[in-house]
């Protein structure tokens, strides 16, 4: 389904009696003295009413507000979830990240990862400031790269938030999970002795970096050394994404917050036997196994392009909102 059709079915949400009907509006903020877009869907309500409002944050790379690398990756992953939580009646507002969106606006120069942060708590702050948001039961919904900025959100915001759903989350340092996911391609494309050599060549170029050493990707393949080259290229920023592990981060999310974290047994990004420190950090189990399905939430095989989420994943998302759910 196509996000401009999420949009307005979104829209076509029941208006109570005398109430008010449902509306959307874009919302442009300031971070670092940088504009950036985003989309507010405020879901039919009853007049004087304050309802939850949730902030969406996406993946990594230049994920636009739906979810979508435009123009060749179109799962909107976030419009979707953005129309499942309107149907409880709660707000959401997602915006276009650095690089994404029509304007593709970059951060300034020189700024590290942390830029990301902080642009997700100027949205966080735009978002609580709408009329209709009850400023006591803010959300943080992340997918992805997104979990992990969720918490980081959700540990430097005021008020912090009642809530967050951590849907897939990175929950590894960053070079560990890029590590990861090429080495299991490797097992998948190369001769078990082959892949040995590849994955020890890789296993050095992040242990090396992250000691400060010079990196080499001699002897690695022409398409693994690219982007090992890549990687190094990204200097600073580089540096300050991979120091955050984040399980580190969960430990310093407040007891009391309502947490989902959700994994699919067919997800490649993000498998589920990698999450029990996450788990563990955020002091209890919160974790919802979605059987069969992908990192973006669909049956394993299935075309990640305009597909709907899951009923599995649905159902965890609404069952985490019922505190906060309009009835």
């Amino acid at each position: 389904m196509h996000s401009l059709v999420i949009a307005a079915l979104v829209a076509t949400t029941v208006t109570p009696a005398n109430g008010v009907a449902a509306v959307d509006r874009e919302i442009t903020f300031q971070s670092d003295g940088v504009t950036a877009h985003g989309a507010l869907h405020v879901p039919a309500h009853r007049h004087g009413d304050r309802l939850a409002a949730a902030l969406l944050l996406p993946g990594s790379g230049p994920t636009d507000r739906n979810g979508n690398q435009l123009p060749g990756l179109q799962p909107n992953t976030l419009a979707l979830i953005a129309d499942a939580l309107g149907q409880d009646g709660i707000m959401t507002f997602r915006f276009d990240k650095y690089g994404s969106g029509p304007s593709r606006t970059l951060p300034p120069a020189g700024t590290d990862y942390s830029v990301f942060i902080r642009q997700a708590d100027a949205a966080y702050a735009t978002l609580r400031q709408q009329p209709e948001t009850n400023p006591s039961a803010m959300l943080v919904v992340g997918h992805s790269e997104g979990g992990m900025n969720a918490m980081l959100v959700g540990t430097s915001v005021w008020p912090r938030p009642a809530g967050l759903a951590l849907l897939a989350p990175q929950d590894g340092r960053i070079l560990d999970m890029i590590a990861m996911q090429v080495d299991a391609q490797l097992d998948a494309a190369l001769p078990p002795d082959q892949a040995t050599v590849q994955k020890g060549l890789i296993a050095t170029w992040v242990s090396d970096y992250r000691a400060g050493r010079p990196v080499s990707t001699t002897g690695m393949l022409p398409s693994i050394a690219s982007l090992f080259q890549v990687l190094e290229a990204q200097g600073d920023f580089l540096r300050a994404d991979d120091a955050i592990y984040p399980p580190d981060v969960a430990r310093r999310i407040p007891r009391g917050t309502r947490i989902l974290v959700t994994c699919g047994t067919a997800d490649a990004n993000v498998p589920c036997s990698t999450l029990p420190p996450l788990l563990d950090a955020l002091h209890g189990e919160h974790l919802v196994t979605l059987d069969g399905l992908d990192h973006f939430f669909h049956p394993a095989g299935s075309p990640v392009d305009n597909q709907p989420l899951a009923p599995a994943l649905l159902a965890a998302l609404h069952q985490w909102a019922r505190p906060w759910a309009q009835h």
